[in-house]
């Protein structure tokens, strides 16, 4: 057994007894793994009598749940009525041209997964983002050159001992 075989049936076991099984099984595996495989769906549904429509439907539906493993950085632009009225669309022009991907698409060198949410509760300060776990209000896109720039992987150059190099 793989270890995606073994993380989805502990979380299967661990809940198809409860009710509303579905969520936590979910959450299990994208906490060990980050996403949940394809795999992974068919014995879900098998295992809750659920069809694979029916996972698939709950797994679109939250866009936290991920069918494949995200970049380093999640990068989430709110797109909500309040953030548009303050510019969102600018903002995400910028950025998808700045990265080169889409929403829901992942940089080649696997740095960053870009995706769009609906109101990350900073409307106030919109547009939004959230960077990882931090929420960022009033983002433009000089200001998301700067948050691109901050976590850009950077080759770090090793020198020998004695510093001549």
């Amino acid at each position: 057994m793989t270890d995606l075989e073994a993380i989805t049936r502990r979380a299967i076991d661990d809940w198809v007894d409860e009710p509303g099984a579905l969520l936590p099984i979910l959450h299990a595996i994208q906490d060990q793994l980050g996403y949940i495989p394809p795999s992974s769906v068919p014995r879900i549904a098998r295992a809750l009598n659920m069809t694979r429509a029916d996972v698939h439907g709950v797994m679109s539906f939250y866009h936290e749940f991920r069918s494949e493993p995200a970049g380093r950085h999640v990068l989430q632009i709110c797109g909500a009525e309040a953030c548009q009225a303050r510019g969102c669309r600018e903002l995400e022009a910028h950025t998808q041209q700045r990265l080169g991907v889409g929403y829901h698409q992942t940089t080649l060198d696997g740095d960053i997964t870009l995706e769009q949410v609906y109101c990350l509760g900073n409307c106030a300060t919109g547009p939004s983002v959230r960077l990882d776990d931090r929420i960022i209000g009033r983002v433009t896109p000089q200001r998301m050159d700067r948050l691109l720039d901050d976590i850009a992987t950077v080759p770090l150059t090793i020198q020998p001992a004695g510093g001549e190099g």
